[in-house]
């Protein structure tokens, strides 16, 4: 399998740190609990250099998407809190040796670890806590039955059936409105009507009116697999299209768009044995965010933070 899209990989380095800072400069605020802007500029320093560089919108996009995994992360921490099952202080103290021997072995001492991170020894203790909150939490839904269930219901991922997507899209924020998202979707709508009516060629269309970079090119994505490259709603609908095929309008996160299928590739059949381990792994994934979906839904969410 490929690597976990940046939002996990960095959620998971941020679940991993947590350091706690003065929130004299509030980030926002989840269910009476501060992020402090200092935890953004400290997550930041984590995502990778892009080669070309970014415009000043686009630093804006990733300090706003840098902030929201952080939001998950408390969540996610608030929860464990009230509902994670109890850890035996000796199970906290194995991680903390784990640790240490780790540093020992690059001739590093845990005070190195601590320094370097930004971390004290009670919040090392605590993160670990979590994470092995956490890791039960997932055991106890990771069955062998919901696995095979998994597997089964996703066989397009595992047997590596790719599918090559263009898409026009009209974008509008997490929190926009109900009439926001109406218009967003009206002017789609009125699109596709031309598409439909042979006004326009989708490359046109997308070039003309595509609120995505992938606009120059025609709105083309290029080949993605079926999960984790791309929101569920696009990746679900893209998958059940034919060659050749306009999608009605999807909504996303991000906003709403038309998919066009343009080519697919089959993939070579996969036995559960064999896969077992991203099976896992893909599993753990979408529980997480699944779970995730469900906190946002409950969470009192207050955005401080300025661009």
């Amino acid at each position: 399998m490929g690597a976990l899209p940046l939002r996990l990989t960095l959620a998971a380095f941020i679940f991993a740190i947590a350091p706690l800072y003065a929130a004299e400069k509030v980030a926002a605020i989840v269910n009476g609990d501060a992020i402090a802007i200092a935890e953004v500029d400290a997550a930041l320093t984590q995502v990778p250099t892009p080669a070309m560089p970014v415009s000043a919108i686009q630093k804006r996009q990733q300090r706003a998407e840098v902030l929201q995994v952080l939001i998950d992360d408390k969540l996610v921490r608030q929860y464990l809190r009230q509902h994670g099952a109890e850890i035996k202080p000796a199970e906290v103290e194995r991680q903390m040796a784990a640790l240490e021997a780790s540093q020992k072995s690059m001739g590093k001492s845990l005070d190195d670890y601590f320094k370097e991170m930004g971390l004290t020894a009670t919040q090392a203790r605590e993160n670990f806590l979590r994470m092995l909150q956490l890791a039960k939490y997932v055991d106890t839904q990771a069955t062998p039955e919901r696995l095979q269930a998994y597997f089964d219901a996703n066989r397009d991922l595992f047997d590596g059936t790719t599918v090559r997507t263009s898409h026009i899209v009209i974008r509008f924020g997490r929190d926009a409105s109900p009439a926001d998202r109406q218009k967003a979707a009206e002017k789609l709508r009125a699109v596709r009507s031309e598409l439909s009516a042979g006004q326009l060629e989708f490359a046109a269309a997308a070039k003309k009116y595509s609120q995505c970079p992938s606009a120059a090119k025609g709105g083309d994505m290029g080949f993605m697999v079926r999960k984790f490259q791309a929101d569920e709603a696009y990746a679900k609908t893209a998958f059940q299209l034919k060659v050749g095929e306009v999608s009605d309008i999807v909504e996303t996160e991000s906003g709403v768009h038309l998919i066009w299928l343009t080519d697919r590739k089959a993939g070579k059949p996969s036995r559960y044995e064999d896969v077992a381990a991203d099976v896992r792994e893909c599993f753990e994934a979408e529980l997480k965010q699944s779970l995730l979906v469900q906190l946002r839904k409950r969470a009192k969410i207050e955005i401080k933070m300025k661009d």
